[in-house]
């Protein structure tokens, strides 16, 4: 993250994306066959020996890091570049992606339990989770689905709504949004303008 000043002099926090061009690789009408508008965008490249057939075939011997589709978009051919400069200062975006992995994850780091008595004759119950259910009464000799438990925790799918647009640079293909964003640095994030 980083620090932006806008006109009035005060700073906000900010994080700069690489808004590389990305290519259309597909358009979808509700006229068509998909009964839906969409556009497919790929960015990136890939061996071609690493692309399964149907998608080498779909995208034209093209081998795309990332393929994305986006509903409701129109206006656009194949072939066509997309790029940083589609947004503006002020624009409301939502930004999504993978967040951080943090593996098997405790309940306490998980969902935040505050684990049990550290004294009065209590035993290795500091970060245990208690009581899951299971007795005759309101459980009904089971435990109940959803119950929260240790597990592992991130590498879940986020999106973040209503962050501002501080700054474009279309040339360099960057753009600072105001606030965090998911994932650490390198992930892969579609943003879209709400």
């Amino acid at each position: 993250m980083t620090r932006v000043f806008g006109e009035d002099g005060r700073a906000r926090a900010g994080t700069i994306l690489l808004a590389d061009a990305v290519t259309v690789t597909q358009v979808k009408t509700k006229e068509g066959k998909d009964a839906y508008s969409a556009i497919q965008v790929g960015r990136g490249v890939r061996k071609v020996k690493n692309i399964t057939k149907p998608v080498l075939g779909h995208t034209k011997g093209k081998g795309y890091e990332a393929i994305r589709e986006f509903r409701g978009a129109e206006g656009a051919a194949v072939g066509d570049t997309i790029d940083a400069s589609v947004f503006a200062v002020g624009d409301t975006v939502q930004v999504s992606g993978l967040t951080k992995g943090k593996g098997f994850a405790g309940v306490v780091k998980r969902h935040g339990f505050h684990g049990g008595p550290r004294t009065h004759g209590q035993k290795h119950t500091e970060r245990s989770p208690g009581s899951i259910g299971g007795g005759g009464g309101r459980a009904g000799g089971r435990v109940a689905k959803g119950m929260r438990m240790a597990g592992r925790m991130g590498g879940d799918r986020v999106t973040v709504k209503n962050l501002k647009i501080l700054a474009v640079d279309a040339k360099e293909g960057k753009l600072i949004v105001g606030g965090a964003v998911p994932g650490r640095r390198g992930t892969l994030l579609e943003v879209v303008s709400t």
